[in-house]
């Protein structure tokens, strides 16, 4: 169902834009927020809100050029729907006012050539600069075009419940449009973003909501029935609920955090899943005693490490106009410190696996050399044969995931393996 286009709706939009370019918070909890606070707004509506939102943070920078020096949101928002959704002055002439018809008509005629490449990549200056240097200027635009759409939605079938072809059967018996994923043999990628939240398959746990890149880290992992697994950095959990069904709901796991209010995001969704097998636990560093008591004692070691996180800017577009070179420089010395701490967990003949969500070779193989540099005792196992081993065809010594590629967020993975 479609929003009917109105100046109220319009204004919401602008009112949502105006606090998200302030960058003061992540742009996902800003609009939750604000449909909190204003729940006349029903699902189409909000989904024009956000969507036409999300759209000026992708493409902040050339729109910003190509309005000329009157970047307001509201413009912003008409030069979002007029040059990158392809809206027509008729479909826009319910908000238009004086004048703006002929300035979309310049800004439309203006184009974006001319325009420097990381403005027209839609990237900020040391990113782009970044990204040259590690993929190469003839890679980047396609690279940034990628990262600059929205992601798809995508499923990960719970194992314990359900299989992938049910899953599939189901959704398309529902009217819901979906196919399985391309790597991941557990994944399905819906069409379009319907409403999941009231279906049957997300009530009783027989999917959760998961990027198809993000279950390969779990299968990189390769946790077995019975063995003991620490999830370092679990978070909300989507990857420790994977590993748990991987373990086929045996054995013991661990989703470690500082957060306490992201472990309980994972209450309810372990309450869906079925597994008896997962102990949350709230660790107040990455050095707490409840670390410490494990050391040398676990089979296996995820560490999906805290991130510049511009591996997802499909999703997460501020980031870009959030992160900084100075923010990534703490941040590898923070993944430096984990990698470590997690790596006293692992017992000999053990698996650790570090992983990112970002794309820059600082946070990733510079981090993985330097560790394995101070720790003579892992060597790296190559990725490819580990995902061979079940099916999943990628090759590389290590996971490397691009949206321009592989049509997932951007993943870094490499799995350490501790001699006997």
């Amino acid at each position: 169902m479609k929003a009917r286009f109105t100046p109220a709706l319009f204004a919401h939009a602008e009112a949502v834009l105006g606090q998200l370019l302030r960058f003061e918070f992540p742009a996902d909890g800003v609009v939750s927020r604000y449909f909190r606070e204003h729940r006349q707004l029903g699902h189409a509506d909000r989904a024009f809100v956000a969507e036409t939102a999300f759209t000026v943070l992708r493409r902040k920078r050339s729109l910003e050029a190509r309005c000329a020096g009157q970047a307001t949101p509201r413009r912003l928002l008409l030069a979002a729907l007029a040059l990158v959704r392809g809206w027509n002055q008729r479909e826009l002439a319910p908000v238009l006012r004086a004048g703006e018809e002929a300035w979309l008509s310049e800004a439309r005629t203006a184009g974006e050539a001319g325009l420097p490449p990381a403005v027209a990549s839609d990237l900020p200056d040391w990113l782009y600069e970044r990204l040259v240097a590690q993929f190469g200027a003839e890679t980047v635009p396609a690279l940034a075009a990628a990262l600059n759409q929205p992601a798809p939605l995508d499923l990960r079938a719970n194992t314990l419940k359900t299989d992938r072809d049910a899953v599939l059967v189901r959704l398309t018996t529902d009217g819901i449009a979906a196919e399985p994923g391309v790597l991941s043999p557990i994944a399905v990628r819906l069409r379009g973003k319907p409403a999941l939240a009231r279906h049957p398959l997300f009530v009783d746990g027989s999917v959760e909501v998961q990027d198809e890149g993000s279950q390969l880290l779990g299968f990189l992992l390769e946790p077995r029935r019975g063995e003991m697994v620490v999830d370092f950095c679990a978070g909300a959990g989507g990857k420790t609920l994977l590993l748990g069904a991987l373990m086929r709901n045996t054995g013991r796991l661990y989703a470690f955090d500082v957060s306490d209010k992201r472990l309980a995001k994972l209450k309810p969704r372990l309450a869906r899943s079925g597994l008896s097998n997962v102990h949350p636990a709230r660790i107040e560093h990455e050095r707490d005693q409840k670390v410490k008591r494990l050391a040398g004692k676990v089979d296996r070691v995820l560490v999906d490490a805290p991130c510049s996180g511009l591996g997802t800017l499909r999703r997460n577009p501020d980031l870009k106009w959030r992160q900084s070179a100075a923010a990534v420089a703490e941040l590898v010395a923070k993944q430096a410190a984990i990698l470590e701490a997690a790596a006293t967990l692992v017992k000999p003949g053990g698996r650790l696996v570090y992983a990112t969500c970002s794309l820059l070779a600082a946070e990733n193989d510079e981090v993985v050399a330097a560790f394995l540099a101070r720790r003579p005792e892992f060597r790296l196992v190559p990725a490819e044969g580990i995902l061979a081993g079940q099916g999943i065809t990628l090759a590389g010594e290590m996971l490397r995931l691009r949206p321009d590629l592989h049509g997932t967020d951007g993943f870094f993975a490499a799995a350490l393996e501790k001699c006997k």
